[in-house]
């Protein structure tokens, strides 16, 4: 059964403990979005709160997506740039799909939406995106149009000696 797809979804408790358990599993399976584990909820809350904040600004929308029993099941974290000459192209983060749900097509139908979504925000001609080197992250992202544009070698530690490239895509919408 597909997601179903919400832009700006209602915040509250319900959100917010259905992005924080999701960013937990997503986390603690080993998927690159920020963390590495293992993680709690605890870990997690304060870069919560810096997207809500965000949010709550207008500077960062949330594309959420339900699974059949209306659990969070992905997110894609939308941020405008702040800077002048930049307005034109968004900054994606937070990308996420439950492990529970890898394999069913969820990530292309997230990456499909969130392009859906962005083409509705006027004066918005691309979308970037960094991912961790290492995860097949980029190979994904390239599947959904995107173009690497830029590497930063070894920019990501995730651990003493596990140095990650950063790599910077983009995807064009015009």
């Amino acid at each position: 059964m597909p997601l179903t797809f919400a832009l700006d979804p209602q915040t509250g408790p319900g959100l917010r403990d259905g992005v924080l358990a999701l960013w937990v599993d997503v986390s603690n399976a080993g998927g690159a979005v920020g963390f590495v584990p293992p993680v709690i909820a605890d870990d997690i809350r304060p870069e919560w709160v810096k997207h809500l904040t965000a949010m709550s600004e207008g500077r960062t929308r949330l594309l959420a997506g339900y699974d059949e029993e209306g659990a969070v099941a992905a997110t894609a974290f939308i941020s405008y740039n702040t800077h002048r000459l930049m307005k034109h192209w968004v900054w994606l983060y937070t990308v996420m799909v439950h492990p529970a749900h890898q394999g069913k097509g969820y990530g292309r139908d997230l990456m499909a939406a969130t392009e859906t979504a962005v083409r509705g925000f006027e004066g918005i001609d691309a979308i970037r995106l960094t991912c961790r080197g290492g995860t097949g992250a980029d190979r994904f992202y390239a599947s959904c149009g995107y173009k690497e544009v830029g590497r930063v070698p070894g920019a990501i530690r995730v651990a003493p000696g596990d140095d990650r490239d950063d790599i910077v895509m983009v995807r064009q919408l015009v």
